[in-house]
């Protein structure tokens, strides 16, 4: 006989309790994403909770540094800088991972450029834009 008195009812129990946490931190995320300004946006999925890891990617190292904090609080969620961005993106992390699997950080940067909210630069930028 083992030390558990009851193996089957803590395993239900437990089950039921990760359930609860991750109700739960669903609506941390669909908070996280509301606040962020995304929640309406034509480009964001709706199924992003259907993910099993959410990739945030934002413009620019000030909003990383941002947001960054609330990695600690919120299970499911990653972040990255994409500077050929304008604004903010959610994506599936695995579509991130099979895209950037066994390429170099300047194969990566290069791809960033026309892909996860990377915007091709045009004629029409104003210059400073082509400077960044």
């Amino acid at each position: 006989m083992g030390i558990i008195r009851d193996d089957r009812n803590l395993h239900i129990i437990l089950k039921k309790v990760d359930l609860a946490i991750h109700r739960l931190n669903d609506q941390k995320i669909k908070a996280f994403i509301e606040f962020l300004g995304l929640k309406d946006r034509e480009d964001i999925p709706k199924n992003f909770l259907d993910w099993e890891n959410i990739l945030v990617v934002v413009p620019n190292r000030e909003m990383l540094n941002e947001i960054k904090k609330y990695k600690d609080s919120i299970s499911r969620i990653s972040f990255v800088t994409n500077t050929n961005a304008k604004q903010i993106h959610i994506y599936d992390i695995n579509d991130w991972k099979s895209a950037t699997q066994n390429k170099t950080a300047l194969q990566i940067r290069q791809f960033l450029k026309t892909n996860f909210g990377g915007v091709p630069k045009t004629s029409e930028d104003p210059d400073w834009i082509k400077l960044l």
